[in-house]
């Protein structure tokens, strides 16, 4: 079985799907690697790196794409203004699709893909049970994220984060304050306390009180009594009433923090927006706001999407696509997520989708031109005449 490696073309893309390392992996087990010239130069991967692990290197887009039995990407296919064609067209019907597809937000895509029966499996559907834990990018990538956010509210402060004893005496560590406390709140968590600054965190779902306070931070709830788990562990919208209490907690710890970092999101919804215009008002001058909901529409309502901007003296960034700021490690975790997926899908050196199987069933949003089948059959895919 063959798989191929494009070059991303979105912009800010500096990840590849698969790194030498794994590549060498998936060589030795009895696959075949095409990689295209140039796809890993941004995450410091060479070509001649990827031919010494076993690949071979493709000399462009076209060749790469109709290559494979299954291709393997980051970002959902897209046009390619130099080719003058779209990604999907380029794959040959029947064969199988691998990366961040996330059909709610592209519907079109899901079509095309049907349209010429490839067989899709969305990295972001991925169920988030305990077997597929090594398969989980959504995590890895949040963990990326929530380690940069850290670090770019802690680079956009004008004062140090941690306690400092000085010849010029004490200096006060900074007040950070982490909304919602999933992979990527936990993670901005342990490294804003790593960074030496005081840590409270807010979620509405209690059972994530100790994981927060077993990274050092102050876990903030209240008498939220609602219940806000929602399908698969991740919030769940809130009722307006909640939502109304939810700002009054709130508003007193979002004055009292010299930073705050977004990171309440809901699947295949708007960013509930959190922070208002008269929150940030209340905050000190030149206090930072890292909104990390910004792509989809921001936990503040002053957020400009890809932006930084200064409002009521209060510094608001919402950044995009913060985990390219990292390709090596960010390409490293995704292309250990994307190979586990693709050994649980391999049997024999061909994809055989057991339909009974929730990890298959979950992240499959295409197959061959129709629906997902329900189960009870295993069906190789991509196989060549």
């Amino acid at each position: 079985m063959r798989l191929s490696v494009p070059r991303e073309i979105a912009p800010r893309e500096t990840r590849v799907a698969l790194v030498p390392e794994t590549v060498g992996r998936l060589v030795k087990s009895g696959l075949e690697v095409i990689v295209e010239t140039g796809a890993g130069e941004r995450a410091t991967h060479t070509d001649d790196a990827y031919r010494s692990a076993g690949a071979t290197i493709a000399p462009g887009p076209r060749e790469l794409w109709s290559a494979g039995d299954v291709t393997l990407c980051i970002r959902a296919p897209r046009e390619d203004s130099h080719l003058g064609a779209h990604q999907v067209d380029l794959l040959r019907e029947g064969t199988a699709l691998i990366g961040f597809l996330r059909p709610s937000r592209h519907p079109g895509l899901v079509e095309k893909l049907r349209s010429r029966r490839i067989t899709g499996f969305s990295m972001d559907q991925v169920p988030r049970i305990s077997r597929a834990q090594n398969m989980d990018a959504l995590s890895s990538m949040s963990t990326v994220a929530g380690y940069k956010a850290a670090l770019l509210a802690a680079d956009s402060l004008g004062e140090f984060f941690p306690l400092l004893m000085t010849a010029a005496g004490t200096i006060a560590p900074a007040k950070v304050f982490v909304l919602g406390a999933g992979v990527l709140g936990l993670q901005a968590i342990a490294t804003s306390r790593r960074l030496g600054a005081v840590v409270e965190a807010f979620d509405v779902r209690p059972a994530v009180r100790d994981e927060v306070q077993s990274l050092g931070a102050t876990f903030v709830n209240g008498e939220l009594e609602e219940q806000a788990v929602g399908e698969g562990g991740y919030a769940k919208e809130l009722s307006e009433d909640t939502q109304r209490r939810e700002r009054e907690l709130l508003a007193k710890h979002i004055a009292a923090a010299d930073v705050v970092i977004t990171t309440a999101m809901v699947p295949d919804k708007p960013a509930p927006r959190i922070v208002t215009a008269d929150m940030v008002r209340a905050m000190r001058p030149a206090s930072v706001i890292i909104d990390m909901a910004a792509d989809t529409g921001g936990n503040c309502e002053l957020t400009r999407a890809g932006e930084r901007v200064v409002e009521h003296g209060v510094i608001i960034i919402g950044p995009l696509d913060l985990v390219c700021d990292m390709p090596v490690h960010a390409s490293q975790m995704y292309s250990r997520n994307v190979s586990a997926l693709l050994t649980h899908l391999v049997k024999n050196g061909a994809l055989a989708l057991d339909w009974d199987d929730e990890i298959t069933r979950g992240s499959c949003v295409t197959h061959a031109g129709g629906a997902v089948p329900a189960g009870n059959t295993a069906q190789p895919v991509g196989a060549r005449s």
